[in-house]
């Protein structure tokens, strides 16, 4: 974060090389745009439209985040483009434990179908509590934790 003393702020986030940033005053954006073109070989991609499986969108009315593509390519590489949804992704009152009920599944399969799901949450806020219950199981998973 820089600011400044007019109370003008950028905000600058780096991840790996992708670079974003964003603030309330336009002559410090530019002049930030124009240091690190003149340091480092940069494109200006304009406005963010996706961002690390976040699709972004801006207009008059705010700033909106959204994983919808994220997600179908989730139930795709599970097999599940055709389940139905459901109001809570876990049943009340559902107990799981560590010796869990069923046969043992794949704990890589299972390891990667909560590790999406996981980066689900981002947007997702709702599922953050049936995503923490099964996260606890990777290590030797079976049919009850996968259900």
């Amino acid at each position: 974060m820089k600011f400044n003393s007019d109370g003008d702020i950028l905000f600058i986030c780096l991840y790996v090389d992708d670079l974003i940033f964003t603030g309330n005053s336009s002559s410090m954006i530019e002049d930030f745009k124009y240091s690190m073109k003149k340091e480092f070989e940069m494109t200006d991609l304009g406005l963010m439209t996706y961002f690390l499986g976040i699709e972004v969108i801006q207009d008059n009315g705010g700033i909106f985040i959204s994983q919808e593509n994220y997600a179908k390519e989730v139930l795709k590489k599970f097999s599940m483009e055709d389940c139905l949804p459901t109001d809570t992704p876990i049943e009340f009152g559902t107990k799981l434990t560590k010796e869990g009920e069923g046969k043992y599944i794949n704990p890589t399969y299972y390891k990667s179908l909560v590790g999406c799901l996981r980066y689900l949450t981002c947007t997702r806020p709702d599922i953050l509590f049936g995503v923490g219950l099964i996260s606890r199981y990777m290590e030797t998973p079976k049919t009850s934790h996968l259900n």
